[in-house]
């Protein structure tokens, strides 16, 4: 029987790189890797070629398992929630792509979602199967996300990140801190916990650290600028967190809340705000910014709460000399 094409609208492919392991066949393999989706699913993605090789070839579940190998597979999930936030797409080049993402929408295929992602949503968007998120913002979280558009240049672009050669700036709305002097540094270990999408600091050396700013500190809310120098998972949560400011409405930190529908009113109050680099390609100072703001709150002043029409920003992102700066 023929097997069918991937269908160019379907959701992005997961990659998998086989681990060690000794089986009969790729079908055994994945089952043994993710028992949680049972051999006859596993079965019915082989038929209509829902698993391909790294030359996107559709391969049979009797294929041999061979350790180390790339494999592609379609993530599907059953009654899919729906997502009714638009991203904005800031800027698209054949390099580069930088995208706005609202709250609630995860940057890739996770969980229970798999078409409602920011990555599935620009590859059909932009036509472009190539692209891969730079870096990642939990589903709670607002604001900017990088892709790589190009598997040429993507590794000049992630070595920005793993060198530390990008500026992150974010915005939080949190408890306040009376009596503490900024800017001021937080740095610590920062580990799995329990449940296992939770993240504690604990005793050891620092492998985490947060530099605040105070932007506004009227009423029970203030709002801060968080620049994050290192990119472990939650930490500006985590950070706030164990300052004794938590970001207002964290389902996660300092307390684990019960699951709940997403609540648009209720946003967690974390933006990512601003990015800026030196282009590797060509040497030019890039500077992007959010088109988005974080909820006005009725006891800050007026000053911190002006937005433009619908709750946006007006958009500043390019290269250098194309560059504004919000007003406060």
């Amino acid at each position: 029987m023929a097997l069918e094409a991937p269908d160019p609208h379907s959701p992005v492919a997961s990659t998998l790189q086989l681990p060690p392991g000794e089986w009969p066949s790729l079908l055994d393999g994945l089952c043994h890797r993710f028992p949680q989706v049972g051999r006859t699913q596993w079965q019915d993605r082989f038929s209509r070629g829902r698993v391909l090789d790294a030359q996107r070839q559709p391969l049979q579940a009797n294929a041999s398992y061979r350790a180390g190998s790339t494999v592609l597979y379609f993530r599907e999930v059953a009654d899919e929630p729906s997502i009714p936030f638009e991203e904005t797409i800031l800027h698209a080049d054949a390099h580069l792509v930088v995208a706005d993402k609202p709250h609630f929408l995860p940057v890739a295929p996770t969980g229970a979602y798999v078409r409602e992602t920011l990555l599935t949503r620009l590859v059909r968007r932009l036509d472009n199967p190539a692209l891969v998120p730079l870096h990642r913002i939990d589903r709670a979280t607002a604001g900017l996300v990088l892709f790589s558009a190009k598997p040429a240049s993507r590794g000049a672009y992630q070595a920005l990140f793993r060198e530390r050669r990008i500026h992150k700036r974010y915005e939080a709305v949190a408890a306040g801190l009376p009596g503490a002097d900024f800017p001021l540094v937080r740095a610590s270990r920062i580990l799995k916990s329990e449940p296992f999408f939770r993240m504690q600091e604990v005793q050891g050396s620092p492998n985490a650290v947060t530099r605040v700013e105070l932007l506004d500190a009227e009423g029970p809310w203030w709002r801060y600028a968080l620049f994050p120098e290192t990119g472990r998972k939650h930490q500006l949560r985590v950070h706030m967190a164990g300052l004794g400011a938590p970001i207002r409405h964290d389902p996660y930190y300092p307390v684990l809340t019960p699951r709940a529908a997403d609540d648009p009113d209720r946003p967690m109050q974390l933006l990512a705000w601003s990015l800026s680099f030196t282009d590797p390609l060509d040497g030019s100072l890039r500077y992007f910014q959010t088109q988005r703001s974080l909820l006005p709150q009725p006891d800050w002043p007026k000053s911190a709460c002006k937005t433009a029409p619908g709750g946006l920003l007006p958009a500043v992102f390019g290269r250098s000399g194309a560059v504004r700066q919000r007003g406060t």
